[in-house]
């Protein structure tokens, strides 16, 4: 089949000003101009009427089950108050008959009363039911005294609270009860929901983060059996392709079992600043008694790398505050002392990776960065969340993402949905205007770590996934875009970017207050996966 695009915007470094695309099967033939596409057959045309036509969104840290959970079920991010969502509880354990309520996405320091719910007023408000609500950063919870209950030796578990507030070790096991009341009908729905939201919003491929603790084994493998028993389907039952990765220490043979491509991820060496696990070099401003913490050794982390790269697989770690980020480039180095270069061409990542020490030395490990734009716009500035934690100072130098790219450290972006929402140009605007413009990307700096970058992430883009050329695949997204953006040879955004001096078209205007491309058609490797109609 040889689909000819036409009267459009081309985002390619390859044909400059093309505005027509021709695709044969799987791959992009051909870029140029109206005129010349004149003479070219094919089997159907589609006039794109001005729309922009990029190489798609890659999420490179994604939860699948979760976030249809949350796009579906019990989310309280929109909740205004402490009242308002145990009210929000209330309506859901009434229309749930009984059955398990988990929710997610509250966030006391938005609330007026500034505190999370305690477990009695959860019993009171579900009626004694089973319940568990994620914080937003999903690195601690509340919960009922029923699920409490439910879990064997919870009151002897790091980060119990009788208050049913949990962190660490306790909120490990009291998620792993109440995601066991999720059936296997259930949870497919779930994660038809998610994908298909990824792919609506033009996402072809996610990067799913499983691991025993923030999901389960039989989680990621029903994820992928069923995006491989579907996922290259037409129409409505077709779904990103899903790169799975196991965050287990030491666990690159049960990796490799499960069918994912590393052992990493969200494998905790620490947890969140929100929740004030984050390993931290000096205490919290707002809890002063408290540094977060470091999960493992150094020594073991090292090790944890030394098996994945011998087993040629991707290994890393989740790792937010900067005494964890330090651990894990100690650990890099020690890695590299038994094995030498393969650990800095291994394709070892580091997930956050928000307080940084030292980032030259970051860069200079060759771990790849996954990072989240979406969490300096949510919780960023001189009065946002991270603040509160840490003081003006300290939240000003989170999420360097220049300094990081100009070390030579590569990006790749993702959401962590349902952690923030599944929007891959609120995260590029996110990366391009950030509340430390110390930090701010060019617009198509940031547009690679969340195309390109996310498949070089995977180790999957020898065959030119991520840049619209001839005989790379056909994976792209289709926008109806405004006005374009500032000019490429605007330097105040970026002084390091070579995107700026390559000579391709402006992006659309990503300035705050601006609406945001709409999806049009999601399409991988000629494969459509959304299609909005419009075209």
């Amino acid at each position: 089949m040889r689909t000819l695009l036409t009267n459009g915007r081309i985002y390619s470094p390859w044909a400059r000003d093309a505005s027509a695309m021709l695709i044969s099967d799987t791959e992009v033939a051909w870029l140029g101009d109206d005129a010349s596409a004149a003479t070219i057959s094919a089997d159907r045309s589609v006039d794109l009427d001005g729309a922009l036509v990029i190489p798609a969104f890659v999420d490179a840290h994604f939860h699948t089950t979760d976030t249809g959970l949350s796009l579906s079920g019990l989310a309280l991010g929109t909740a205004g108050s402490l009242a308002e969502a145990l009210r929000a509880v209330e309506r859901a354990a009434r229309a749930g008959g009984g059955r398990p309520l988990l929710g997610s996405g509250w966030d006391e320091t938005r609330w007026p009363e500034g505190r999370a719910p305690t477990a009695a007023e959860l019993d009171r408000a579900s009626y004694g039911g089973v319940v568990y609500l994620a914080r937003t950063d999903a690195h601690s919870a509340v919960v009922s005294s029923a699920l409490l209950a439910a879990v064997p030796g919870v009151a002897g578990l790091d980060g119990y609270a009788p208050d049913g507030r949990l962190t660490k070790a306790a909120h490990h096991a009291a998620r792993a009860v109440a995601r066991s009341a999720i059936t296997a009908g259930q949870r497919a729905e779930q994660q038809r929901i998610a994908l298909r939201q990824a792919a609506c919003q033009g996402n072809v491929a996610v990067h799913e983060m499983a691991g025993p603790e923030i999901s389960s084994a039989e989680d990621l493998a029903a994820l992928l059996a069923l995006v491989g028993a579907v996922g290259a389907a037409a129409g409505d039952g077709a779904f990103p392709e899903v790169y799975g990765y196991w965050g287990e220490l030491r666990g690159a043979a049960a990796a490799a079992e499960l069918g994912a491509i590393g052992a990493g991820g969200d494998l905790f060496c620490d947890g969140s600043i929100g929740s004030h696990t984050a390993g931290m070099l000096h205490p919290y401003a707002d809890l002063p008694a408290e540094s977060g913490y470091l999960r493992y050794d150094t020594a073991e982390l090292a090790e944890h790398l030394v098996e994945c790269t011998e087993a040629g697989l991707q290994g890393g770690f989740h790792a937010i505050g900067d005494a964890a980020t330090d651990q894990v480039v100690a650990a890099m180095r020690l890695a590299a002392g038994r094995l030498g270069g393969r650990v800095a061409t291994a394709g070892h990542r580091i997930e956050h990776a928000e307080l940084i020490t030292d980032v030259p030395a970051l860069a200079g490990t060759g771990l790849i960065a996954s990072m989240q734009p979406a969490f300096d716009a949510t919780w960023g500035g001189d009065r946002g969340m991270y603040a509160q934690r840490l003081g003006v100072e300290r939240a000003r130098r989170l999420n360097p993402l220049a300094a990081l790219a100009a070390a030579g450290t590569p990006l790749a972006f993702g959401a962590d949905s349902p952690v923030t929402p599944v929007d891959p140009w609120g995260a590029v605007r996110a990366a391009v205007h950030p509340t430390n413009p110390a930090h701010a990307l060019s617009p198509r700096a940031a547009l690679t770590a969340h195309t390109r970058g996310g498949w070089r992430a995977a180790r999957a883009d020898a065959d030119g996934s991520g840049v619209l050329a001839p005989g790379s695949p056909a994976s792209y997204a289709v926008f109806a875009a405004g006005p374009l953006g500032v000019d490429a040879a605007d330097e105040r955004l970026s002084q390091w970017s070579t995107d700026e001096r390559s000579g391709v078209p402006g992006l659309p205007d990503l300035a705050p207050g601006r609406d945001l491309p709409r999806c049009l058609r999601t399409v991988v490797r000629g494969r459509q996966i959304f299609d909005s109609g419009e075209l």
